[in-house]
């Protein structure tokens, strides 16, 4: 029996439904872009550009194709046939009417770079990404221990279909290679990238080092910045960058890397059962990941258009996460533990006096089940940072 798990997105998309000639959303393979686009637009025709012949007929009559399908339309995977873009926008242009054509795609970097070129100022975008803790919590969907949770991961088919994330990731990670990678570069290797993946998997939550990358991948310079491209564009992985205004003191300047989804990042570290995570030493870094994916998901599902950074000095010392406020920033700390003392604090108290005379509104986010009202900080189960 399928589960329906409602997505927070869908208000706001349906919002600028009226405000928009265009919508785009993109996000990841396998996100739920398709039902979410088919629940919300009833009454428009779905066409998929991955049907070879509905291709051809795109690309070859372009013109025709758009009098066939010219209002009230849904294209998925609409970046395979990028000669549309400009078509539309002329259809748009002369018509005038709202909510005309609804985009879909899975690969960012061709999608973007159609839109930006030809449909700037007549699209709303959106960025469907894996659930969230809200959308699972909502359908009591979301388990109890961090661990078990992080490496079932977040991919609606997962919970739709009561998939094991083992078989699920497996595929997922085949099928992506074949389809958007090869497409995306023209890769000689596979082999090769798939340990590209592995190594970067290693690295989550760290600082993006290019050349230890390449030279344990026996790979370029290049060819490990376009792959990591690739990862991003694909929206298998995205970079948190780095605070670095206002202060003295010689700051990291290079950006630090994480999955969008535990459960893959976990599948390629080999980690299969929430006990293997809990003893692991990348354990913190994995909990890291999924706290930050996790404020990434809702800055993307509630249209908040938040700016986050991290913060860290020559020293290492670091805050996990960062955001500008007006007269201050909110800093928060992602820790495993279960067990609070006062070392996991320090920190963002370190932050809180190279910051000052600048507010400082400090969050300690851990693994344990209970919130703890403290006089300086703000404490929060990991599974209630969304409420």
């Amino acid at each position: 029996m399928s589960t329906f798990i409602p997505r927070q997105i869908a208000p706001i998309i349906q919002a600028q439904q009226s405000k928009f000639p265009v919508l785009a959303v993109t996000g990841p393979r396998q996100s739920g872009k398709t039902t979410l686009l088919k629940a919300l637009f009833e009454d428009y025709r779905y066409v998929s550009l991955e049907n070879p012949d509905t291709r051809a007929f795109a690309l070859e009559d372009p013109v025709g194709f758009l009098n066939q399908y010219d209002k009230k339309i849904v294209f998925d995977e609409v970046q395979r046939a990028p000669e549309l873009f400009s078509y539309i926008q002329g259809r748009v242009d002369e018509s005038r009417q709202m909510g005309q054509f609804i985009l879909s795609g899975s690969q960012n970097f061709h999608l973007l770079n159609s839109i930006t070129q030809t449909l700037a100022g007549r699209v709303a975008l959106f960025k469907l990404l894996p659930l969230d803790f809200t959308e699972l919590k909502a359908v009591n969907l979301l388990g109890t221990s961090y661990a078990a949770v992080s490496i079932k991961g977040f991919y609606p088919a997962i919970f739709d279909r009561d998939i094991d994330p083992i078989v699920f990731y497996s595929n997922y990670l085949q099928t992506y290679i074949e389809k958007d990678v090869t497409e995306l570069a023209n890769l000689r290797d596979l082999k090769a990238f798939r340990t590209f993946i592995g190594l970067c998997a290693g690295r989550s939550a760290q600082l993006v080092n290019f050349s230890a990358l390449a030279n344990e991948c026996d790979i370029s310079h290049n060819t490990a910045k376009a792959w990591l491209s690739i990862l991003e564009s694909s929206y298998i992985i995205f970079f948190l960058q780095p605070y670095h205004q206002n202060f003295n003191k010689r700051l990291v300047k290079s950006p630090k890397l994480y999955f969008y989804d535990t459960g893959l990042l976990n599948y390629l570290l080999g980690i299969r059962e929430a006990g293997e995570l809990e003893e692991n030493r990348i354990k913190g870094a994995v909990f890291e990941n999924m706290i930050v994916a996790e404020y990434q998901k809702k800055n993307h599902h509630l249209y908040l258009h938040k700016d986050y950074y991290f913060w860290q000095d020559s020293n290492a010392h670091e805050v996990d996460l960062l955001m500008k406020k007006p007269g201050g920033f909110a800093v928060f700390e992602a820790k495993a533990t279960q067990t609070i003392n006062s070392t996991l604090f320090e920190e963002m108290d370190r932050f809180e006096q190279i910051a000052a005379p600048s507010k400082v509104n400090k969050t300690l986010i851990y693994g344990g089940a209970e919130n703890e009202k403290r006089t300086k900080y703000n404490v929060l189960s990991w599974k209630n940072i969304s409420d």
